[in-house]
């Protein structure tokens, strides 16, 4: 995977720091952006306490430097809003730009793929029928080879939709796999406090990116009560304007005092590794359509008592690692977690070397229709605890370069 990962960085234009550490390894990046003033003591204090703790700036992508048309980050931080300046990666700004250049791309509004079409006397799906969601007309469209990444939990949806006499539970449900082992990453926790000693220090501009305090749980002889580990993420800045509510108060030396900047702060929230029970899973629902009358996705899914010993932990070391570093009144919140609230849903057709126990082989192959290629967070047979986009297009470049080497040899 290597290899394809460092194309996907040089693609995309990823940002980051080289720390040589093996649980984070490191890639072909940009230049990173800085820690500020207060976020490097911390960092520093952390360090001096835990040699094996790193709080490091956050490795993102956004551009640190121009990159093809593209132009490097503005410091505006409205990446959700899409960068016109094309200096955040995104759809628009990147890959369909890239896919309209090579004259072959055709672009389809308003089309739900409800199927894919198999032909189970070639074993191999012929192409993909699509509702019309404006007009609710049905089209077909054939293919020789088919990419299916409609996200982890459409993703299988569209299997298990495309149900056939052969296997009534949907294409690729042979194994008996397609639609468990959900995952996500589990956050909504963490710790905030005060840092004092940098009042006559400001940051400028708006850093479009945080700190990142690496792995150190079940790592080089720690262990814990739990299995895997976690992350953190945060960011230190100084309080604006908004630290106080205008009807709270009147008069000339209230508005003089809201033109100085307020406390240092600082605060982070951990993301935890959710284990790929099979239990945890999704299924069509019978009885419940939507507007296409369709059927909808029914999740039976959550925590279980690893992931709740996590969260213990989480918030645990994070107050004795902000104690550590000197954060004055540090709180904590816990706003409990529901699967999918962390947006990196993984699993539903897990990856394999045995047709018995996953959906997919190791090029990303559906086995029961090996034109058929699942990239997304769908694939994944476990979720780490880093952001797991990247490892996506990883992926999807590995098997798209392995799909093309194939329909040459006439394999598929």
């Amino acid at each position: 995977m290597a290899p394809w990962y460092d194309y996907v960085e040089k693609f995309a234009g990823v940002s980051g720091s080289m720390e040589g550490l093996a649980h984070l390894p490191d890639g072909r990046y940009l230049p990173p952006m800085e820690l500020n003033i207060a976020e490097k003591d911390v960092a520093a204090r952390i360090k001096k306490q835990y040699k094996d703790r790193h709080m490091i700036i956050g490795r993102v992508a956004n551009l640190t430097a121009p990159l093809q048309a593209r132009t490097q980050c503005q410091y505006r931080n409205r990446c959700w809003e899409g960068c016109p300046f094309g200096g955040y990666f995104s759809t628009q700004s990147s890959t369909l730009p890239s896919a309209t250049a090579t004259g072959n791309l055709t672009v389809r509004p308003w089309s739900i793929v409800t199927k894919i079409n198999y032909d189970k006397n070639t074993k191999k799906a012929t192409g993909v029928e699509v509702l019309d969601a404006e007009t609710n007309k049905t089209y077909e469209f054939h293919s020789k080879i088919l990419f299916l990444n409609a996200s982890t939990l459409n993703s299988a949806w569209v299997l298990m939709n495309s149900a056939t006499d052969i296997w009534p539970d949907g294409l690729g449900s042979s194994s008996g796999e397609l639609g468990h082992n959900i995952m996500d990453h589990h956050y909504m926790l963490g710790a905030q406090g005060i840092i004092e000693g940098f009042e006559d220090k400001n940051t400028y501009g708006r850093r479009a990116n945080g700190f990142y305090i690496t792995r150190f749980a079940n790592l080089y002889g720690d262990k814990r009560d739990f299995l895997r580990g976690y992350g953190y993420q945060g960011s230190a800045s100084r309080e604006g304007w908004s630290r106080e509510v205008a009807e709270l108060n009147i008069g000339g030396d209230f508005k003089e005092a809201l033109t100085e900047p307020g406390a240092w702060s600082i605060g982070a929230t951990g993301f935890g590794e959710i284990l790929p029970y099979h239990d945890n899973k999704i299924t069509l629902n019978k009885t419940v359509k939507d507007k296409w009358g369709l059927p909808v996705l029914t999740m039976d899914a959550g925590l279980k008592d690893n992931e709740l010993k996590m969260r213990k932990d989480i918030i645990k070391e994070l107050v004795a690692m902000f104690d550590a570093a000197g954060v004055k009144n540090v709180t904590t919140w816990d706003k409990d977690y529901n699967i999918g609230q962390g947006i990196h849903e993984m699993g539903s057709a897990r990856m394999g070397n045995d047709p018995k126990t996953s959906v997919l082989n190791a090029h990303n192959q559906v086995w029961d229709a090996l034109n058929v290629f699942v990239t997304d967070g769908a694939a994944m047979t476990s979720s780490a605890c880093q952001n797991p986009s990247l490892t996506y297009m990883a992926l999807t470049a590995r098997a798209a370069d392995y799909a093309v080497s194939e329909l040459k040899k006439g394999n598929i």
